[in-house]
């Protein structure tokens, strides 16, 4: 699968949760890439993400509502930690910071992403596309919590060696959106 064909994601529902990091520009991507090939797109942030880009954004390119808090009223009210989860065949957070990966290994559900993190494990599957600064991505904590959440299920693209916005050059980037979506597409298949 190349992640070209125009409708190979139709009838899937996918949560893309968005969280604090310079990445956030590829979930912009990412996002336009899913809604393209025929998938609905979900977009929750954390309060982190809308400092580097806005849930504007997001509106635009999928067409739907973006969640931002764990408070926010929609049209009907649903509890937003259940229900976003109950409808997606998958949950993607890119860019997964060290900040969620950890939350995410321990159970903490302290704001939206974290808390739809915690609710989905019976309810879709889950992907994760880290990103961080390399000493961050090696330190010991994070590839133990790394290696956690992969027995637990959860498929992890990336992260890719490259310039880094800190100035280095390292592994700590976020997968492109491209390799994202292919592995997206693989996973879906299979249910």
């Amino acid at each position: 699968m190349t992640g070209e064909n125009k409708n190979s994601l139709e009838g899937f529902e996918v949560l893309l949760c968005v969280t604090g990091g310079i990445a956030c520009y590829k979930s912009a991507d990412l996002a336009s890439k899913l809604t393209q090939a025929g998938a609905g797109v979900t977009v929750a942030m954390t309060e982190a993400a809308g400092r580097f880009i806005t849930p504007l954004t997001f509106q635009a390119l999928t067409g739907g509502e973006v969640f931002t808090s764990l408070w926010q009223a929609g049209e009907n009210y649903q509890p937003q930690h259940l229900s976003l989860t109950e409808r997606a065949d998958v949950m993607i957070i890119a860019p997964a910071t060290a900040d969620i990966i950890a939350k995410m290994a321990v159970g903490i559900a302290d704001d939206l992403v974290s808390t739809l993190a915690l609710s989905a494990w019976e309810a879709c599957e889950i992907l994760i596309a880290p990103a961080m600064n390399t000493r961050m991505w090696l330190a010991p904590a994070t590839q133990e919590n790394v290696r956690k959440l992969a027995e637990r299920g959860v498929h992890i693209v990336g992260p890719n060696e490259g310039h880094l916005a800190c100035g280095a050059v390292g592994k700590g980037r976020m997968a492109e959106p491209a390799e994202i979506l292919v592995e997206v597409e693989k996973l879906l298949k299979k249910l």
